[in-house]
């Protein structure tokens, strides 16, 4: 058979087609009375250094942006949202607790 009769199993000349045609999801806020974050501490990958995780919530982009800045600035330090779980540098799960029960959130402590 020709080279040029093959059929073309994958080119990228046009790029991937299944993922052009996905549409992100859209994700509503559920209210905070009907969530429960779960606060874990964390050191693996991260030279020894402890960060504290939030997770479980169901927000919007909007929302969980505007939650992990103002955990930040409670805590005075540096954070970062990676698949939906907010990360927060230091062990501040006290803290974090305190804020989240007093937005209405219940809260679980996991992980010693």
């Amino acid at each position: 058979m020709p080279h040029d009769k093959r059929p073309t199993v994958w080119s990228s000349e046009h790029g991937d087609l299944c993922q052009k045609n996905q549409k992100p999801a859209v994700v509503t806020s559920l209210p905070p009375q009907r969530q429960t974050a779960y606060l874990h501490r964390d050191s693996k990958g991260r030279g020894g250094k402890m960060v504290t995780l939030v997770k479980n919530l169901v927000l919007s982009e909007v929302d969980i942006k505007a939650l992990a800045k103002k955990l930040k600035q409670t805590c005075g330090s540096g954070g970062t949202i990676k698949d939906s779980v907010i990360e927060i540098q230091g062990e501040h799960r006290q803290k974090i607790a305190d804020v989240l029960r007093k937005l209405g959130y219940k809260v679980k402590l996991a992980g010693g």
